[in-house]
């Protein structure tokens, strides 16, 4: 069985935290930034844990991370 490769797309954009779950960066925070609140520009700003709907074909595109 030949290697698998990684979509290096997916692997710019997520990243494997410690324990072992796939983290990624929220979206909507690179312009438009006026019609946007403070807090919700401060938000943006953290990264989140990918939701179990995505969780599958993102570990299917990363495979050695």
């Amino acid at each position: 069985m030949p290697k698998m490769k990684t979509n290096r797309g997916a692997a710019k954009r997520f990243k494997t935290s410690g324990s072992g779950k796939i983290v990624r960066n929220k979206a909507f925070s690179s312009h438009i930034l006026t019609k946007k609140s403070t807090k919700r520009k401060r938000n943006l700003r953290k990264s989140t844990v990918l939701d179990p709907a995505n969780l599958k074909g993102v570990k299917r595109m990363i495979p050695y991370r």
